[in-house]
């Protein structure tokens, strides 16, 4: 089968075909074809796009709305230029997989879409009103311009960490505000996570049920996840992907009066303090530079800056609290497994998370944890060490792809 994955953010388009089936899966042989992104939707967009073996693609063009871009991508897709093996025309796309950020409580596994979901999507947009309007235009368009043959499925971010228990989920508020209104923590990531705690257990071999870790997304958006017998157990973003872990531009954890205290302080609105602790804080707002790790680690290290310095270590120690944390709720752990574009690509911060950490048995391999970088996967810690440590670059695309199939195909998850 030829899936094709869509992620549709608010002003942005990306996109994956990926060809794979239950016989693929299990051999691990399922492929990507062909991908690309669409950004600055509604406007002059820009675009990238890329056949695998084949240099990218970049060009500007007018798209006035996700419809129109998701239009451009199948016109694309199935034009002379791209060449993309196995695809001649749409009839060669088999199934779409759209990434979709909540689901709430109604939805804890990937499923088909049909009217009622989709109905249903649209009642979890006061959960995510920055993210699911924007997913449900991908996901009318896609069932408009490719007709009602083409099965269409939705994974959820949040399906993966509907597993947690009461204890995990719940806030200390009155608990008629969850009866009422649903305010729990629901995490986010899922998808991710649990891609890398799949691969984590292939790379070991050993079965979901033995598989007790300790994962950590690290990128412009940062999340953990406590992972025990293959089941999310515990996550530090909450009710939205502002809570839990220092991001790029999102405060994490911060005490809730404090947005009353700068109301009153800065005369800011409701509106303009959640802008605040959403876009300005994190590593931008400690450092006053940049959201962006690897240009901090550059200003840290050619010029000294003391708040580049600060930032990035109060990045790395409030991931280190979360490690520590887990590790007491899970009761130990077999590893703890770093993904995301800094968790994947940045030995200095994994190594400045882990010190510290040699009293709870982990210890870095630093010659290993050096070159892991670039896209590269395995362990990083010693041969000894009674915590392991492990670098797995996440494959959010694949996992959706194959939940898809999944659902197609009716196939009990396995993965």
């Amino acid at each position: 089968m030829n899936v094709l994955v869509l992620n549709c953010g608010s002003s942005s388009v990306k996109f994956q075909i990926i060809e794979t089936d239950i016989d693929l899966i299990e051999k691990n042989a399922d492929r990507k074809l062909a991908g690309g992104l669409i950004e600055r939707v509604i406007g002059q967009a820009l675009i990238t796009l890329e056949v695998v073996g084949r240099p990218k693609t970049r060009l500007a063009e007018a798209i006035k709305d996700h419809r129109s871009a998701i239009d451009y991508i199948l016109r694309w897709i199935i034009s002379p230029e791209s060449k993309i093996e196995h695809i001649k025309s749409l009839s060669d796309i088999h199934a779409v997989g759209h990434r979709v950020v909540h689901g709430g409580e109604k939805f804890t596994m990937s499923v088909l879409l049909n009217d009622d979901v989709v109905e249903q999507i649209e009642d979890s947009i006061e959960l995510a009103p920055l993210h699911n309007p924007a997913n449900l235009k991908g996901i009318v368009a896609a069932r408009e311009l490719l007709g009602p043959g083409v099965p269409q499925v939705a994974v959820f971010d949040t399906a993966f960490h509907s597993t947690m228990p009461e204890t995990s989920y719940l806030y200390a508020i009155p608990y008629q505000l969850y009866r009422r209104h649903r305010i729990r923590r629901y995490g986010f990531h899922g998808t991710s996570h649990r891609y890398v705690a799949y691969r984590y257990r292939q790379l070991v071999g050993i079965k979901r049920e033995e598989t007790n870790v300790v994962t950590l997304h690290l990128g412009n958006g940062c999340s953990a996840c406590a992972i025990r017998n293959g089941e999310s157990i515990d996550t530090s973003m909450g009710f939205t992907p502002l809570e839990g872990l220092v991001m790029g531009t999102r405060c994490g954890d911060v005490d809730p009066s404090l947005v009353e205290f700068i109301r009153h302080k800065e005369g800011m609105s409701g509106r303009e303090i959640d802008t605040m602790l959403n876009k300005q804080s994190g590593l931008l707002g400690i450092s006053g530079l940049t959201n962006d790790m690897r240009e901090l680690m550059d200003e840290e290290r050619e010029k000294q800056d003391r708040r580049a310095r600060l930032a990035i270590d109060i990045f790395c120690i409030r991931a280190r609290k979360y490690i520590g944390a887990y590790l007491a709720e899970l009761g130990g752990a077999n590893a703890i497994v770093f993904t995301g574009g800094i968790g994947e690509n940045s030995p200095a911060i994994r190594e400045r998370i882990c010190k510290g950490l040699e009293w709870m048995g982990l210890t870095l391999d630093k010659q290993l944890n050096d070159k892991m970088a670039g896209g590269n996967e395995g362990e990083i810690s010693v041969k000894d060490s009674r915590l392991k440590a492990y670098v797995i670059p996440t494959n959010e695309e694949l996992l959706i792809a194959r939940d898809t199939v999944r659902c197609v195909k009716n196939v009990p998850r396995r993965w």
